[in-house]
């Protein structure tokens, strides 16, 4: 007998440890469920909902690089969170066929933040590209009284500010050192010291040692960011805790349980081994 099942798609989407992650919980809870992992080309993402929305088994899907925002015009109705982050990566199929889009990256981001006790001090945020919306987004929600983001092409950061009706101070690389100074949390929110990547061309000298330092790219799981941070003293919180946080949102939204977060350890060695 089939059984019901959701998916993760983008391209590329080998690299993707979502399948790993889903079926480690529905197995702790015995649920006879399916995650699957689609390789869907931009030219093929509207024949794959299409398809994926007659399917009664479909639950949904995760929804990776490159098609968060591109996703958003095939979706009937949006929720107010993905609205105003303008990005999608969870995608839920109604009983109606019908597809909802909801953002679960914004809780997976904020949560570990939450839990570390940031409380809405200066947030620098280095990268503006797809990520820096649910980032940006997490950050204003828990009282950031000041966002200052840094990337190569200042217009972007202008455009999110406009889009999310918020007030982003942009900066070039050049300054990013300095710009530490007095911060309370820095993100690395684009892929810069990811393997294959550029290094993330910033020290941390100016950075208070009282800082929380927060890097969502998690191959490799110990950033060079990360390391400098953990040498000096300051709090870390590596890739693999918005991945899993995020992932727990969805998981809800497909299968209607919560997943055991108590076992978060056990899911860590299996994603690191």
């Amino acid at each position: 007998m089939t059984s019901a099942f959701a998916s993760v798609i983008g391209d590329p989407i080998a690299q993707s440890k979502s399948p790993k992650i889903h079926l480690f919980w529905a197995k702790c809870l015995g649920l006879d469920v399916d995650y699957r992992a689609d390789l869907v080309a931009a030219a093929e993402l509207a024949a794959y909902l299409a398809s994926r929305r007659v399917d009664p088994l479909w639950r949904g899907c995760n929804v990776t690089v490159p098609h968060k925002q591109a996703v958003m015009a095939w979706c009937d109705d949006l929720s107010p969170l993905a609205a105003r982050v303008g990005a999608v990566n969870c995608v839920v199929r109604r009983h109606d066929g019908t597809l909802h889009g909801d953002n679960s990256d914004v809780a997976g981001f904020a949560l570990p933040l939450q839990a570390r006790g940031y409380a809405g001090g200066k947030a620098v945020i280095l990268g503006a590209g797809g990520a820096s919306r649910a980032v940006v987004a997490a950050l204003a929600d828990l009282g950031c009284r000041e966002l200052v983001m840094i990337n190569r092409n200042q217009s972007r950061i202008a455009d999110m500010a406009a889009d999310m009706g918020l007030s982003i101070a942009a900066y070039g690389w050049d300054e990013a050192d300095a710009l530490l100074n007095g911060a309370a949390v820095v993100v690395n929110a684009s892929s810069l010291g990811m393997q294959g990547q550029p290094p993330l061309p910033i020290r941390l000298d100016h950075l208070p040692l009282d800082a929380i330092v927060n890097d969502i790219v998690y191959a490799p799981l110990e950033t060079a960011l990360l390391a400098a941070a953990r040498a000096r003293g300051n709090a870390v919180i590596d890739g693999l805790e918005m991945l899993i946080g995020q992932a727990a949102r969805a998981f809800e939204l497909f299968f209607g349980m919560s997943p055991p977060r108590e076992r978060d350890a056990e899911l860590r060695v299996i994603l690191t081994s």
